[in-house]
Parts: structure tokens; C-alpha cells; sequence
């Protein structure tokens, strides 16, 4: 998903749906990529993006929605407490 403003590109998301054995089988929906222009922030632009994701998600059949956040991020963990989404669970990493 692209957010828009004027023709410029001020917001990005990447949805992926994926299949899996746990849950039953069930869909889940991963949200990455989540980028909003620094002059387009607290505006609302990306609780837009996520509330798109979630929708959309829900609508294909997924039963969760996950995401992955940097650690250092705070900012980005309080925005995402407040939409809804528990820290659940500790990701891991490897560079190639």
C-alpha cells in the first residue's frame, strides 16, 4: 500500500498473507515496511495504513495480524500499543 499526498509518496506498507500450520491452518497477515515521511507524521497517516492493513486482512480471512518493530524503536512501540497490538513474542535476526 502507497500513501499519497499531492502525487509524492508519503507512506508505505507491505501486507503479506500467509498460510500456516499453527492456529489450525489459519491465515495470518504480516505487516512490514511501515514508513511514513518525516514532515507527514502525527497526522494520522499511519493508523490509516494499519487500519487498511487490518481490514483488508480480515476481509482475505486471516485470524491474526502480526508485525516486527526495531527494539530501539519507542516511539513506534507506543503507536503500536495504541492501535491495538500486544508485544508478544521476541524476533530474531540474521544478516547475509
Amino acid at each position: 500500500m502507497v500513501a499519497e499526498d499531492n502525487g509524492s509518496v508519503v507512506g508505505t506498507l507491505q501486507l503479506t498473507l500467509t498460510p500456516g500450520l499453527s492456529r489450525k491452518g489459519a491465515l495470518r497477515g504480516t505487516i512490514e515496511a511501515v514508513r511514513v515521511h518525516a514532515t507527514c507524521r502525527s497526522r494520522g497517516l499511519g493508523a490509516r495504513l494499519i487500519d487498511w492493513a487490518t481490514d483488508e486482512a480480515s476481509r482475505r480471512g486471516c485470524v491474526l495480524m502480526q508485525l516486527t518493530t526495531d527494539a530501539s524503536r519507542n516511539a513506534a512501540h507506543r503507536f503500536y500499543d495504541r492501535l491495538g497490538f500486544t508485544p508478544s513474542h521476541i524476533g530474531y535476526k540474521k544478516l547475509l
